[in-house]
């Protein structure tokens, strides 16, 4: 009988992930002298390599990818074995993983673990902020418990709870402040800021412009929502954010912010988790808790 340890297995996981040793390393909070030699150990158990080694990118070998498959579906199952004494417990408590995109994450959060810190003090929180396609990956390879994320995530094996909707606004600069409330269609010929490729938000906010088939706009386009806001204080154009974002991003910057005449654009937030998930129970309640958060920072923001 061949033994391989959870350990290995865990290393290896990390190294086919980011195919990298030391960022693989990283990922599991070791040196990178200790995951090589689990990964060698665990090769001349196998009896056969896992990795192409040489060059500059480092390659699964075809058995390494079979490999690889296999070992995601033993961790997963390790992950649920785990899932499943937690799910025994009526509160949420132990370790959890939240995924949560960046136009929610630097506004919510704060309120949502202060709340979480008080209902549940046994809970060990896990953030990983990143767009949506990178978290949907996380929550079906079992690296993730629940995401938070703009509805819908359209993944059959995921369950979706709507947690609120929420507008966008538009920011000018301050010098614009005065001027009637462009719509759709003026929004197209103006200088729209974006997020970069990958943002769910970014495609929102094409969506309500019409602009879906626009070529790419060059050094148009941001990282963050901080950074939009602050381009568009320079008066290098306009650009639209949630909501939840404007009492963060505005308040260091010379813009003006309107709210859009009806039909306004807007977003749904929500939850998803895996449908085989025995946390179920207790991400309901986590639902409730980031809803009722959401509540609280909404009624204390100023209406715009």
């Amino acid at each position: 009988m061949i033994n391989l340890t959870l350990r290995q297995l865990r290393y290896f996981e990390a190294l086919a992930r980011h195919r990298h040793f030391g960022r693989a390393a990283e990922a599991c909070a070791v040196s990178q002298p200790a995951l090589s030699m689990q990964i060698k150990e665990l090769e001349e158990t196998l009896g056969t390599p896992l990795f192409e080694r040489g060059g500059r990118q480092l390659r699964l070998t075809g058995f390494g990818e079979e490999f690889a498959d296999r070992a995601q579906g033993i961790l997963r199952q390790v992950e649920e074995l785990g899932d499943l004494a937690r799910a025994s417990r009526e509160r949420l408590a132990g370790r959890l993983r939240i995924g949560v995109i960046p136009t929610v994450a630097p506004y919510l959060l704060p309120r949502l673990i202060g709340r979480l810190a008080i209902e549940s003090p046994g809970l060990d929180i896990r953030v990983r902020e990143t767009v949506t396609p990178k978290l949907l990956a996380d929550l079906a390879e079992g690296r993730l418990d629940t995401a938070i994320v703009a509805l819908p995530a359209s993944e059959p094996s995921l369950r979706e709870v709507p947690l609120f909707d929420e507008d966008f606004v538009l920011v000018r600069p301050a010098a614009d402040a005065g001027r009637p409330v462009p719509g759709p269609d003026r929004l197209r010929e103006m200088r729209l800021l974006l997020l970069e490729e990958g943002h769910c938000f970014r495609d929102q906010a094409l969506s309500f412009c019409d602009l879906q088939s626009a070529p790419p706009r060059e050094m148009l386009d941001g990282s963050s929502l901080s950074t939009l806001v602050q381009m568009v204080a320079a008066g290098i154009g306009v650009t639209l954010i949630p909501e939840m974002a404007v009492p963060v991003e505005t308040r260091s910057a010379e813009v003006a912010v309107s709210a859009f005449p009806a039909p306004r654009p807007q977003r749904t937030i929500g939850m998803v988790w895996r449908r085989t998930s025995p946390l179920t129970k207790q991400l309901t309640q986590l639902a409730e808790a980031v809803r009722a958060a959401a509540g609280e920072m909404r009624s204390t923001a100023p209406a715009p």
